[in-house]
């Protein structure tokens, strides 16, 4: 391969709480590798993929929403946020079509400001008010930061999508194909499941409860019956922080359980291409947001993380 025709590079998409960073990463890759809620928090760690044409290869790391942290888990999703900036070759800043410019974005703009990369404004959800809406958030974001580029898109359907991505290109230096063409993400597919199963619980729970579970994989083994069916084996736990939330999550008589068992499996059997023995267990442990040794075990560890 010609490295002098072919681009290869890191692109960071930050943005506030809901904006809706993982979908335009899904919408991007074809696939659903991020989970997607309305609920803020919902992205933790940095995700990683791959997005590959004739072109160049794009290396996308989605982020946690920034927002204020108010406890550990906070810290690290902020942390994680702010160290993918400096890890990048071009940023995406996501916003939705307003004209408000509040705290959380001059918070970013602060930290914008101390790298020196090209940033895109992605203006996002633009199906969703009417133009001279989408050109006044233009007009007013403009003014505060001098962007390389500024793209209007929605990413649930796709709209302007391909307009997006050759803009990330222009921005990504010359160079080597780092993953082979066909890889989707860097990500362990016990890690894609249990977020998976951590999605459908925030669809599923009240407001109250899904901001202090995670998701634990015991056993992820896969077999092949007599029949030649293959079978995947997955035994996971839902962990809480308190009596009650545990009581809401297993639900009257085990129903609600259920529910997040039946719709989780469903997705990871399409994410795996065979059928799925999903069981889940739930589990108290109090406060496990501001515990540092919880969220090791639960796969945040903030000493990966250097600002």
């Amino acid at each position: 391969m010609n490295n002098e025709k072919f681009k290869s590079g890191y692109a960071a998409i930050i943005g506030r709480p809901n904006v809706g960073k993982s979908t335009l990463m899904n919408c991007i890759i074809g696939q659903k590798i991020a989970i997607t809620s309305n609920k803020p928090q919902t992205t933790r760690n940095r995700i990683q993929t791959v997005y590959t044409d004739e072109n160049g290869q794009i290396i996308f790391l989605d982020t946690p929403g920034i927002n204020k942290a108010k406890n550990k888990l906070g810290e690290y999703m902020l942390n994680s946020s702010l160290t993918t900036i400096r890890d990048a070759d071009v940023i995406l800043w996501l916003v939705e079509p307003t004209d408000h410019i509040g705290n959380g974005e001059q918070f970013i703009i602060g930290e914008l400001e101390k790298v020196n990369l090209p940033v895109i404004l992605v203006i996002n959800k633009v199906d969703m008010v009417q133009k001279e809406k989408v050109f006044e958030a233009i007009d007013t974001y403009r003014k505060v930061y001098d962007f390389a580029e500024i793209v209007p898109i929605c990413a649930r359907d796709g709209k302007n999508v391909d307009t997006l991505l050759e803009q990330i290109m222009k921005y990504l230096p010359y160079g080597p194909m780092y993953y082979d063409e066909d890889t989707l993400t860097d990500q362990p597919m016990k890690q894609i499941v249990a977020e998976t199963i951590r999605e459908k619980a925030l669809h599923c729970l009240s407001d109250e409860v899904p901001h202090g579970i995670a998701v634990v994989i015991d056993r992820y083994k896969e077999r092949v019956r007599p029949d030649g069916v293959q079978i995947t084996d997955i035994d996971a736990t839902i962990i809480c922080e308190k009596d009650s939330h545990k009581g809401i999550i297993i639900g009257k008589g085990g129903e609600m359980l259920k529910k997040i068992g039946s719709t989780a499996r469903y997705d990871i059997e399409q994410l795996v291409g065979n059928k799925v023995n999903l069981k889940l267990w739930v589990k108290i442990r109090k406060e496990w947001r501001d515990s540092d040794a919880q969220l090791k075990n639960f796969g945040y560890d903030a000493k990966n993380l250097e600002l």
